[in-house]
């Protein structure tokens, strides 16, 4: 087949991943870039001599394309999805869709008006250790899911060149930029909804980050699970502490590792069974399966990881921010109405 024909938007740290993977892809086609900082043009004009680039989307958005990839912050994307929609491009946009959920919703209701297809990169969900988990809690093999505790502590040093730094200055930024992928494993994982939400969120005195860096929360699902979570960007000791356990009416499923590490064990047996897990390059063999769907979903299969879809994890994120506001827990029905067309009075 033709390969995909695309525009990547945003060269920064996570665009280097991006353009590695895209790069051997031989469905994808790369035919534009974009980066409104001239010191990231200059090196993308070294690594790609023949490709046009441009400071602002509206420079290469009219190059003969099939789809942009978004490497932007979530911030400031309206112009960039916008002019997407215009021409019929379908979009794959770094999470979170937006640092505002009332946006995100006006994004989603954007391209399904437009017609074209917008997913999320959810890369985590393209795991094989999260593929195992849910393959594991979806055949019975602990009976019945019911609780589970989610830890993820982590020293995340910001300044350092490799990353991103708008998460400096935002808003809860543990909760926009990593707890999403945590909400949005959960309820993939889980195979369920949120139904309501209690958390805290607050900042140690030794922070870097202008938002909260910390945030505990009771998770409560549709079908009656429950998790606890925990998550933080500013634990004080390496390695990172990833433990996330899900006990069931029979045993238990257990994750030590972000990338891997998975086992289980039946209730009262005394050594857990390890799972046998694939050879994988953390961050790269995700962003691969996912940049497959990404061309799979524009050749015609079935989207995954939607912008729709892609809500439901952001209702959890805003519950949190207001739960922790009111010291109250709340429902997510609530924060879903926030995003409802509103009804114009007769």
């Amino acid at each position: 087949m033709t390969p995909i024909r695309l525009i990547i938007i945003g060269l920064g740290a996570r665009a280097r991943t991006w353009l590695q993977v895209a790069q051997a892809n031989p469905d994808i086609d790369i035919v534009a870039l974009c980066d409104p900082d001239p010191a990231a043009r200059d090196r993308a004009a070294e690594q790609f001599p023949d490709i046009p680039i441009g400071a602002d989307i509206t420079d290469v958005i009219t190059t003969d394309a099939d789809a942009v990839l978004l490497c932007t912050p979530p911030g400031g994307r309206e112009g960039q999805i916008a002019a997407a929609c215009a021409q019929g491009l379908a979009i794959l946009a770094e999470k979170p869709l937006s640092d505002d959920v009332i946006t995100a919703a006006r994004f989603v209701d954007m391209a399904e008006q437009a017609g074209v297809h917008l997913i999320v990169g959810l890369n985590f969900r393209y795991l094989a250790v999260t593929q195992e988990m849910r393959r594991l809690l979806t055949s019975g093999a602990i009976g019945k899911p019911e609780f589970g505790r989610f830890i993820y502590e982590r020293w995340r040093d910001g300044t350092q060149d490799w990353l991103n730094k708008y998460p400096l200055t935002m808003d809860h930024p543990m909760l926009w930029e990593q707890s999403i992928h945590h909400f949005d494993l959960m309820r993939y994982v889980y195979d369920a909804e949120p139904a309501h939400i209690q958390a805290h969120t607050f900042n140690p005195s030794w922070t870097m980050y202008a938002g909260d860096t910390n945030v505990s929360a009771l998770i409560a699902f549709e079908n009656g699970m429950s998790v606890n979570y925990q998550g933080t960007w500013q634990s004080g000791h390496e390695p990172m502490n990833f433990n996330w356990r899900t006990d069931g009416s029979e045993g238990i499923v257990v994750q030590r590792e972000m990338f891997g590490d998975l086992a289980w064990a039946k209730r009262m047996q005394t050594d857990l069974t390890p799972v046998p897990l694939p050879e994988h390059t953390p961050w790269i063999t995700d962003a691969v399966a996912l940049l497959k769907s990404f061309v799979a979903t524009c050749r015609g299969a079935e989207p995954e990881c939607t912008g729709r879809d892609h809500l439901q994890s952001l209702f959890m994120l805003q519950a949190c921010i207001l739960a922790s506001d009111r010291r109250a827990t709340v429902e997510i029905e609530e924060v879903r109405a926030l995003t409802s067309p509103k009804e114009t009075p007769c």
